[in-house]
């Protein structure tokens, strides 16, 4: 069975998404990541065999999400909503299975996605609430508003975004369409969403660094725009702290939605 699954998690005692092959931390424990946990309970599923499964967003350590989507092959059958049930009786409880469907047999939850959508949230005062501090960042300065909108603004449309590439990258190009790009406040906090074809890593949080470059005053917009256009990561912003993003949602073509 091609299963799509869609998944919601808290990433703050994760170290990212993806299994980090033959990595250990002190006491020989490996790192705990989302895929990991996820595949430790479909191998029980599955009889002891593992069930190597595909994310549409890699997300680092620290990122939370809300509509992650995965694809991987079942080696039994077994209802969607049974699946989801019985994977929620398995998981930590910072990892919950929303939906499952089956899907197309080339579906593939990366390859096959048409946009992600992220949210960035941002505490802006003095000091941070303690119900804030897993889900937002923190800046306890204010952000000159309309210089953050200006700023979001030059995200739209298709760029090279080589200068918001982190290493360790392997992308065959670093050209990507930001189709929304949106920011609100509401009184000390802003919201920030963006939704492209696709992300760099860490682009997202390079993103918000220059938005809050900009709103403290350090860079211009034009400044930004001449980072952006120089393809240099040297130039960019450095990245806003990963606890404040989050995958809200992944989209993908009709040809590539469920059967049931």
């Amino acid at each position: 069975m091609r299963i799509r699954l869609t998944l919601a998690y808290d990433g703050t005692d994760f170290e990212g998404w993806q299994v980090q092959a033959g990595a250990v931390r002190r006491g020989g424990v490996p790192p705990r990541t989302v895929q990991g946990v996820l595949e430790d309970a479909l191998a029980r599923l599955a009889g002891g065999q593992r069930v190597r499964i595909v994310g549409a967003g890699r997300t680092d350590a620290g990122v939370h999400a809300l509509g992650q989507v995965a694809s991987f092959e079942l080696p039994r059958e077994m209802a969607p909503g049974a699946l989801v049930r019985a994977l929620n009786g398995l998981l930590p409880a910072d990892v919950r299975a929303l939906g499952a469907a089956t899907a197309p047999a080339d579906f593939d939850a990366r390859r096959s996605a048409t946009s992600k959508l992220y949210r960035y949230v941002l505490d802006c005062g003095p000091v941070q609430l303690p119900t804030a501090r897993r889900y937002a960042g923190h800046l306890p300065t204010g952000l000159d508003q309309a210089r953050v909108q200006e700023a979001a603004a030059l995200y739209l449309g298709r760029h090279d975004f080589a200068s918001l590439a982190s290493s360790g990258g392997s992308v065959k190009t670093t050209v990507r369409t930001v189709t929304r790009s949106d920011v609100r406040f509401d009184q000390a906090t802003l919201t920030y969403e963006v939704e492209a074809d696709g992300f760099l890593r860490k682009m997202v949080r390079s993103l918000v660094g220059g938005l809050i470059a900009v709103g403290r005053g350090v860079r211009s917009p034009d400044d930004l725009r001449a980072a952006l256009d120089a393809r240099d990561r040297r130039r960019w912003p450095a990245p806003a702290e990963a606890r404040g993003l989050t995958l809200v949602r992944v989209e993908y073509d009709a040809a590539k939605r469920v059967l049931r």
